[in-house]
């Protein structure tokens, strides 16, 4: 009997062990999934895809037209949205004041050229009284203090025709001078474009300086944009690119680069260049924003 229950002592014993024992661990164990490598290696999205750039569109011709002097404003001619030419009044001035001090500079000018003809006559007169007693004198006839009085006489002719004629020469800018003042009056197109804008009205008092209209061109149109400074190296002057509203308009426009920025600016690090949009371009207005799309260099 006891030799029995060692036996099934042992039995246990050994069945325990059998349990415990646990496999041994995997160095290397193998990963739930795999990532399969690409069969082509993958490019740098920059250098396949184009930039994108937004900027102004811009008009070279495009100005605040001021008045030159103080006045009142007598009239307009020209209204928001009207197409105008180059020279084409815009407003006038009130200018009776200096219309009659210009009649009255005309009069003194006129009176100045009257003078100089005057002397001049009167100059031919003591030149002949001169060679004839200049002939007396030769022929013994009359004395040498006459002779001196006739040339003292011509010279002083002379030197009236000079005053005369500085008189004319300051009547003249005078009246000159009024002109341009009166030209100040008439406010004129600077060049063909279109009202843009109109800051005063009729009866306004204005002082020099103050703004009366805004005049734009409406074409060429232009674009400026910046742009990284590492792409100064990749666009040309001459080259295309093209332009697209960016209110979200499908059309899209041709433009050849006109300008380029000869430096970077150090603060962003970008610089600026400015585009011709090619062709009529209805969409696009001067003020607008719209995107410039450049190609990246093959």
């Amino acid at each position: 009997m006891k030799k029995v229950f060692s036996v099934f002592v042992f039995t246990c014993i050994a069945i325990l062990s059998g349990c415990g024992r646990s496999e041994p661990e995997n160095s290397s164990p193998v990963p739930a999934a795999i990532a399969k490598a690409p069969d082509h290696p993958t490019t740098d999205a920059t250098s396949t895809s184009p930039y994108i750039a937004s900027g102004p569109i811009v008009v070279e011709d495009q100005v605040d037209v001021a008045a030159q002097r103080a006045g009142v404003v007598a009239g307009i001619s020209a209204d928001v949205g009207q197409s105008v030419h180059q020279g084409q009044l815009l407003a006038m001035l009130d200018d009776r004041q200096l219309t009659a001090e210009r009649e009255a500079a005309e009069a003194k000018l006129h009176s100045s050229e009257a003078n100089v003809k005057d002397w001049e006559a009167e100059t031919g007169v003591a030149k002949a009284d001169y060679e004839r007693a200049q002939a007396m004198h030769d022929a013994g006839i009359n004395t040498q203090e006459e002779l001196d009085h006739a040339h003292y006489k011509l010279v002083g002719s002379q030197f009236e025709i000079e005053k005369a004629q500085q008189d004319l020469k300051t009547a003249q800018a005078n009246l000159q001078d009024l002109d341009l003042e009166l030209q100040k009056t008439h406010i004129q197109a600077p060049f063909s474009g279109v009202v843009a804008r109109r800051y005063v009205r009729i009866g306004q008092t204005v002082a020099a300086g103050d703004r009366l209209f805004w005049v734009t061109a409406l074409q060429p149109l232009r674009i400026k944009v910046a742009l990284p400074g590492r792409l100064i190296n990749q666009v040309k002057q001459g080259e295309h690119v093209a332009i697209v509203a960016a209110d979200g308009s499908s059309a899209e426009h041709s433009a050849k680069i006109v300008q380029i920025s000869p430096v970077v600016d150090p603060a962003s690090e970008t610089f600026e260049i400015v585009a011709e949009v090619l062709g009529p371009a209805a969409d696009l207005r001067p003020g607008m924003t719209a995107n410039v799309r450049l190609e990246p260099a093959p």
